[in-house]
């Protein structure tokens, strides 16, 4: 990715969010080594995974409408699921980025969903190990998706399922078929 992109990110999503994308990026390229998946693809789509994760509050809702994304009640409730969605419209139309399997992976990074190729599982795992995480069960997860990419996303999506259950959160059932898939492999 160029200056000029890294650029526009760090005015639209804040220097924090452009650190932790970076972060990102660099776990995305060593996972794609690792499974033997297209390095540069896992890196724009790391690069653009959180494009949307807009520093001055957006409306998200109106991008969405705007970019005919329809949304499910679950978005609408749980309004942080957008950004995903409407990252892979921007990387799209702003970033010029036509590979549907970069825009799948940053569409699905953080609900995931049934039937993700290798590269949606890495932007989703390499997101949620970034070396900056810091919570219970996160370095486990981050030891497995070296080893073994689906167990390290069972992992990850049991967790996040336990996480919001214990903040009477909606789940989305986009990650509930993901998960049920892993189990059933």
């Amino acid at each position: 990715m160029d200056k000029k992109i890294l650029d526009s990110l760090l005015i639209d999503t804040g220097q924090d969010r452009v650190d932790h994308t970076l972060r990102v990026v660099e776990e995305s390229k060593k996972l794609a080594y690792v499974h033997s998946v297209d390095i540069d693809k896992a890196t724009q789509a790391a690069f653009l995974h959180d494009c949307a994760k807009f520093k001055d509050g957006k409306n998200l809702l109106k991008m969405a409408v705007d970019f005919d994304i329809i949304l499910s009640d679950i978005m609408r409730a749980s309004l942080d699921l957008i950004h995903a969605p409407l990252g892979a419209k921007i990387a799209e139309h702003k970033y010029n980025i036509k590979d549907s399997d970069i825009l799948n992976a940053i569409k699905y990074h953080t609900t995931g969903r049934k039937d993700m190729t290798k590269l949606e599982k890495i932007i989703y795992i390499a997101d949620y190990i970034e070396p900056y995480r810091k919570f219970h069960g996160v370095k486990e997860v981050r030891q497995l998706a070296y080893v073994d990419l689906d167990k390290s996303l069972l992992l990850a999506m049991n967790q996040t399922i336990i996480f919001l259950i214990e903040k009477n959160r909606l789940i989305s059932p986009d990650t509930i078929e993901a998960r049920n898939q892993f189990i059933n492999n």
